[in-house]
């Protein structure tokens, strides 16, 4: 998985800079220390090192392999899966809404993953519960309820 994980990790770091260079831009919130770019640039910043972690690693395991190179398999349908279903979530969630595209976007990666399909459905249900209450209840941050009318 070296080739994967150098173009994931490429990726992720070019996803923390564009993080990174976004929320520079995010006002300060008067009367607090932190303003709104805080967590945005802590966040980023993990994904930099997690992007720049994994190239590194995929440099470390292509000069050490494990394995003779005919029984690397590259799994690029796993990685598919996972872009689709981000595609999806950020393409279809605003017209669906988030208790209905979640579920559909996180079980296939648990499965692709494979995850058992009971677990996958058991935490597929219940984080999606629990990420709709956190953000709406705790964070006062709706996410979009699109074919389901607000029920509380």
């Amino acid at each position: 998985m070296q080739r994967s994980d150098r173009w994931v990790g490429v990726g992720l770091a070019a996803l923390a800079l564009a993080v990174l260079w976004t929320a520079r831009e995010f006002p300060q919130v008067p009367g607090q220390k932190l303003g709104a770019a805080f967590l945005p640039m802590i966040i980023g910043a993990g994904l930099l090192l997690c992007g720049l972690a994994l190239v590194a690693r995929s440099f470390r395991a292509s000069a050490y392999p494990a394995k003779p190179p005919t029984q690397v398999r590259e799994h690029y349908g796993s990685a598919a899966v996972i872009i689709g279903a981000v595609l999806a979530y950020i393409f279809v969630a605003e017209r669906v809404g988030f208790l209905i595209i979640a579920p559909l976007c996180v079980l296939p990666v648990f499965l692709v993953l494979r995850v058992r399909w009971w677990v996958a459905l058991l935490w597929t249900l219940g984080g999606t519960v629990v990420v709709h209450l956190a953000f709406y209840k705790l964070l006062r941050v709706p996410l979009p309820w699109g074919w389901i009318p607000p029920f509380y």
